[in-house]
């Protein structure tokens, strides 16, 4: 299989829905579950604070069910920030790469290190354990797939590409992508790490609006998969 690039807008290939439907690569929840998975990935940034606030306020103020996906670098840099976002009860976290390295340029030893220095971490240091892993930059091959499967790990992708990362995205554009995609058991990619320039924005449009609009809730990824409501 060759390697698989989600970026942005690019529509997912026959090829890694057949993944999907057999339950390795998962893109979302049951079409018919009520809820949504907000879920903000936490990459390294050369620049910046690597920690947006405003956004963890907001999910915090409002008791928004989120899921983290942290890479190990960002937990190396952000010792804080993790023990805070482990302490709330209706988050839950994954992990996102060890150094966010692009995985199928890597052998299978080194994509095994990268997949599971960040899991070690989060055990060992945090006392957390996590099965939910997503690739960094959202790329694999056949090697990372069947890693992740032997680890006993979850790969979880998205269908709802917000992209709040892009520079050349408007907030309106955003709010159109987000309003337009998202659906019954939708799992939404954003970024909590600061790089998103309207990331606060898009989150309240869809907290205030989109979900509450179509009648869909807000769940934890472990939730949406399994459509399991949860008392907030």
């Amino acid at each position: 299989m060759p390697i698989l690039r989600l970026a942005l807008g690019t529509v997912l290939l026959a090829v890694v829905l057949a993944r999907s439907a057999c339950g390795e690569v998962l893109t979302s929840g049951p079409p018919a579950c009520p809820g949504v998975a907000l879920t903000f990935d936490l990459c390294p940034v050369r620049n910046g604070s690597g920690y947006d606030q405003r956004v963890i306020d907001y999910l915090v103020e409002h008791k928004i069910p989120a899921t983290f996906f942290m890479s190990g670098r960002w937990m190396a840099r952000h010792d804080t920030e993790v023990k805070f976002l482990l302490g709330i009860p209706y988050f839950e976290v994954g992990t996102h790469g060890d150094v966010h390295a692009h995985l199928p340029m890597h052998t299978l030893d080194e994509q095994q290190q990268e997949i599971l220095a960040p899991v070690r971490v989060l055990k060992t240091k945090y006392g957390r354990a996590t099965s939910l892993f997503r690739p960094p930059y959202g790329e694999f091959n056949d090697h990372t797939v069947d890693l992740v499967k032997n680890l006993g790990l979850q790969f979880i992708l998205w269908n709802v590409v917000s992209g709040d990362p892009d520079p050349t995205l408007s907030l309106e554009q955003i709010d159109h992508r987000l309003s337009r995609l998202t659906r019954k058991g939708s799992i939404v990619v954003l970024h909590a790490n600061g790089k998103g320039r309207y990331t606060y924005e898009a989150v309240a449009h869809l907290a205030e609006q989109v979900l509450p609009q179509r009648h869909l809730i807000p769940m934890t990824v472990t939730d949406v998969l399994a459509c399991r409501q949860t008392n907030r």
